[in-house]
Parts: C-alpha cells; structure tokens; sequence
C-alpha cells in the first residue's frame, strides 16, 4: 500500500504547541460496469451462438446451451458484465468473428445501473 501523506494540524491561538497528525486517504470510486448484450435475429445459426459463448466468454456447453435459449426465446440476454475496456474488446471480437463467418449476430454493452 502506497505511503499516505500525513499534515500538521493545529488550532491557531490556542497557545498550545501540540499539533495533531492527520492522515488523508483519497476517495476511490469504482470503475462503472458494462453488461455486454448477445440479440437475437432469425439466421445465425444456434450452434453458432453456443460457440461464440464457450469461445469468447469461457462458458462451459451447459452455461452456453442455456444462455443461447435465453437469446433465442427472449430476444436478448446478458452475457457477461465487465470493464470498459474489457466489454468493449469482447463485443468487438463477436461481432468481427460473426461477419468472418457471415452471420449478423448482433452484441452489444450497456452500462450496468
């Protein structure tokens, strides 16, 4: 843990000569959270999808089978929730895998409330 800096305190007229150490800790605020979205469309194939999920997300067949149902009954599922930069990369390589494999599966971030 970095070194706080400390600063000398003192009530002024108080005739008193002891000063009191405080020490100053900077606020930290967490980093907003990014849901990264899967949609579904009636062409890319539901192999496909499971696929894109194992591959790119490190879900398992299971986790993978059951998120693609989510996608293909409700329109749109949750797929992972990251950082910025992370959600950002993710949906960029579903998206540039999909088109190589000419599919218009659509992925999309969010910010999480």
């Amino acid at each position: 843990m970095p070194h706080m800096p400390l600063i000398m305190s003192s009530t002024p007229g108080d005739g008193d000569d002891t000063s009191i150490l405080v020490e100053t800790r900077p606020k930290t605020k967490r980093p907003p959270l990014y849901k990264v979205l899967l949609l579904n469309d009636d062409y890319t194939p539901m192999e496909f999808v499971v696929h894109v999920l194992e591959r790119f997300f490190g879900l398992n067949h299971a986790q993978a089978f059951e998120i693609m149902l989510t996608v293909h009954k409700k329109g749109v599922a949750v797929v992972g929730v990251f950082s910025h930069e992370i959600a950002e990369t993710k949906v960029g390589q579903v998206m540039d895998f999909a088109r190589r494999h000419q599919h218009p599966l659509q992925c999309t971030m969010e910010k999480e409330d």
